[in-house]
């Protein structure tokens, strides 16, 4: 009984620890494609556009949990396009019901919303920005679920929640959700930053309001990367988030979940 524990425990140590050693290697990575003069020794000049390297700046905030904002991830024109394939088909927002795995309106989530399709995943543009998330989470771009693309106008919020499942039916498809990509499409807007409750030990603005915690700016072209699950391989509480409530203007913005396997 007694080697069996030791043979777990030495297995949990090996998970643990690779799990670090491999956040260290992406942080690292990210660090590679955050020098200003990267694009001038990519090899390939269409992957460096791709990239945008050379005008993407990582800035990591927290490590616990995982967030890294990551400036200018976005060109002003595919904000612009993410923004012009959605208007048109914009709905109220759900959320995930947890025994059906469909979406129910609830008042936690206010916003209107649009997924898009298998089609739109096809076009240049959405493929170009699919390839940089999948660069810089280090997750295969067939493990991410389909962009969605959202609305948030004045008085509209999200309240805080986490992106892990806690059920088995969402678990089916693709497994657990490890990461999150939120990118912000417009900046003509007061309030509507990315709250994280959990991260850090100081306060910041949410809303209009003082509150502990962090908060991103919803900045056009910027994103704000996170991680739900935590280097130990489970998912971490510490990942809970919201979206702060608009006091003036739209805050436009796109999200993309990403999975343990392809979602597809």
């Amino acid at each position: 009984m007694a080697s069996a524990m030791k043979i777990v425990f030495a297995l949990l140590t090996f998970v643990t620890v690779g799990m670090i050693i491999g956040a260290m290697f992406q942080l690292a990575f990210i660090h590679k494609l955050e020098d200003s003069y990267g694009i001038i020794h990519w090899d390939n000049d269409e992957e460096a556009e791709i990239l945008r390297l050379g005008y993407v700046k990582p800035e990591v905030i927290s490590w616990s949990p995982r967030i890294i904002v990551l400036h200018n991830f976005l060109s002003t024109e595919e904000c612009d396009y993410l923004r012009a394939i959605a208007l048109p088909r914009l709905q109220t927002s759900t959320v995930v019901d947890a025994k059906t795995g469909k979406g129910i309106k609830s008042n936690v989530r206010t916003s209107s919303g649009m997924f898009l399709s298998l089609e739109e995943r096809k076009y240049p543009m959405v493929q170009a920005i699919e390839k940089r998330i999948s660069v810089y989470s280090q997750v295969p771009v067939e493990n991410g679920e389909l962009i969605q693309v959202l609305r948030y106008e004045k008085h509209q919020f999200y309240k805080p929640h986490h992106d892990y499942f806690s059920d088995a039916f969402n678990l089916k498809r693709g497994g657990q959700r490890v990461a999150t990509i939120l990118m912000y499409l417009s900046d003509d807007v007061e309030g509507g930053e990315t709250y994280f409750p959990m991260a850090g030990t100081g306060e910041c603005s949410c809303g209009g309001k003082v509150v502990k915690g962090l908060s991103v700016k919803p900045i056009k072209g910027d994103a704000v990367l996170f991680w739900s699950m935590g280097l130990d391989g489970q998912s971490d509480p510490n990942s809970l988030h919201g979206g702060c409530e608009v006091l003036a203007g739209e805050k436009w913005s796109a999200t993309k979940w990403m999975r343990q396997r392809p979602s597809s």
